[in-house]
């Protein structure tokens, strides 16, 4: 088998594809033919060096995937071979309120080994069935961005059917976020850096957009189209340069799920707005197992896809974590091993 490896440096140039032997599984784990992997930032950040310097190297990169059962060991109970199935980002997560020892257990970081390789061994409980209607390219692109976007939208005690939600940018967290507010029967607005992003994305059917590089200050026209008392939820991806924005934007009461920080992580906040209207922030980092299932639910009753801007293959690798450098991508970007 081959697996995707960083092998003596950072970098694109530190990348290549490795032969090596095939995994057998232990007590409690099923082997899985990896058929897709997608990337999210954290992982450019991995390669580039800057998500976690001291991780040691050789490192296969790379979070988040879908494949098929090819084996399983002793004491696996629900999993068999020929079962579709797409990991979890936090393996240790089974459910409820998270706590300092379950946000732990990701791969690809530096800590667990990735996934972008032909064969990977998981625990069991790491793993849940992919929806009949996904591909496994579009089941991989589900572990991290999608159960952050359910964990913001679906966990908003403030998202009703017509309520209002804002959503910045549309990568893959910011699109999913859109379509499950839309299934919860919220009226949205998405806010992007072009009106090219904002056309492919038209088929997601926000009811108004707004490009931020044209209007800048967009709260109060976001409030002017859609929601003049405020939104319920502001979905804040940009961080830094954003979250002034996004605190005139919320209504009173309203919460802003603070997910993304790509415009930086240090920022003044206007202290007098967020305490005069009451407003929650709210961090969210991924979720659990029993909270993935539920979306899973989800997405297969009400049919959703996610938005994939591209899909190359394994060998194409240096292509693809350059693509999600650009920035130019809507969506996802996913590396097929089929």
């Amino acid at each position: 088998m081959r697996k995707l490896v960083l092998e003596n440096t950072f970098g694109f140039d530190g990348l290549s594809l490795v032969a090596c032997d095939e995994p057998a599984p232990g007590h409690g784990q099923v082997c899985v033919r990896v058929g897709a992997v997608s990337l999210n930032y954290r992982d450019l950040l991995f390669v580039e060096g800057s998500y976690n310097p001291r991780a040691r190297l050789p490192a296969v990169p790379v979070s988040d995937c879908a494949g098929v059962v090819t084996s399983v060991g002793p004491g696996v109970v629900d999993l068999k071979p020929g079962d579709r199935v797409v990991n979890l980002f936090m393996e240790n997560w089974a459910g409820g309120t998270a706590a300092p020892g379950l946000l732990s257990g990701s791969r690809g970081g530096g800590d667990k080994e990735g996934v972008a390789a032909e064969f990977v061994c998981f625990d069991e409980s790491a793993l849940l069935p992919v929806p009949d209607h996904l591909s496994l390219a579009e089941a991989a692109c589900l572990p991290c961005a999608a159960i952050t976007a359910w964990s913001a939208v679906a966990d908003a005690e403030t998202v009703k059917p017509g309520a209002a939600v804002l959503v910045q940018g549309s990568g893959g967290v910011a699109l999913f976020a859109l379509q499950f507010a839309r299934i919860m029967g919220a009226r949205t607005v998405l806010v992007s850096s072009s009106n090219e992003k904002l056309e492919s994305v038209a088929h997601l059917q926000p009811d108004h957009v707004i490009n931020y590089q044209e209007t800048p200050a967009w709260a109060k026209p976001a409030r002017a189209a859609l929601a003049p008392d405020g939104f319920d939820l502001v979905v804040e991806i940009g961080g830094a340069a954003t979250l002034e924005q996004s605190l005139r934007a919320v209504r009173v009461g309203g919460t802003v799920a603070m997910i993304g920080v790509v415009s930086g992580a240090t920022a003044p906040l206007n202290l007098p707005l967020a305490v005069m209207r009451q407003v929650r922030l709210q961090g969210v980092t991924v979720g659990s197992r029993a909270a993935m299932a539920d979306m899973l639910r989800a997405i297969e009753v009400h049919g959703l896809r996610p938005h994939i801007h591209a899909i190359v293959p394994l060998e194409d690798h240096r292509q693809a974590f350059a693509l999600m450098k650009a920035g130019g991508h809507t969506g996802k970007i996913v590396m097929s091993l089929e």
